[in-house]
């Protein structure tokens, strides 16, 4: 049981951790077009995204799958990258395709990457078993994403209170539009970045 936990705060700190920020920047990217009301869209996606790094993680750990470790840390900024042009093209999610919920599929997609990434640090501490580590430190994770995520709903949710205080401009963008771009096109920005250092194909 001490095993499980010591992993369980392991995938804890590592989610939650600076070094982790490409992570977190993408659950924020995730986050940034909705509101409290939006839980249950919300957690269609989040939940994708769990499946698809949960799968890959699994997978990549027991060796059933190999993937470059270089390839992993560059497809990671991209996956925000991705995310964040979604949340700048589409202004009416009820018009989009499908109803929006094709987004819950990206997320799913996306997880795979991100599982890759998790794997690689995982695998690192093994020593003879992988059971107890793997189950441990997925929790962990999960742990970790919800109070990120929690995180990121309440600093949104006063985002938006201040711009409904605001005197914005006549004509202006809606509130929620505002911090949609302007969450969006930082957070892209950073990912965007992170992308041309990460470039596995870049002269060394």
């Amino acid at each position: 049981m001490s095993e499980l936990f010591a992993f369980m705060e392991l995938g804890f700190r590592h989610i939650v951790d600076i070094s982790a920020m490409d992570h977190i920047l993408f659950l924020l990217a995730l986050a940034a077009i909705y509101r409290w009301r939006d839980w249950r869209d919300a957690l269609w996606v989040v939940s994708a995204f769990t499946v698809g790094h949960s799968t890959t993680l699994a997978l990549a750990v027991t060796g059933t799958l190999r993937v470059s470790s270089e390839l992993v840390e560059f497809l990671i900024p991209l996956t925000i990258v991705v995310a964040c042009i979604e949340n700048l093209l589409v202004r009416d999610r009820a018009k989009a395709l499908w109803g929006g919920r094709y987004r819950a599929a990206l997320a799913g997609i996306f997880g795979l990457v991100h599982g890759a990434g998790f794997a690689a640090y995982l695998r690192s501490l093994f020593v003879d078993h992988i059971a107890v580590p793997l189950f441990g430190f997925n929790i962990g994770i999960e742990a970790g994403q919800i109070v990120v995520l929690a995180t990121a709903a309440t600093l949104l949710a006063l985002v938006d209170a201040g711009l409904e205080h605001a005197r914005l401009p006549k004509g202006a963008p809606a509130p929620l539009r505002l911090r949609v771009v302007a969450i969006s096109t930082v957070v892209m920005l950073v990912a965007s970045a992170w992308a041309v250092q990460r470039n596995p194909w870049s002269a060394s």
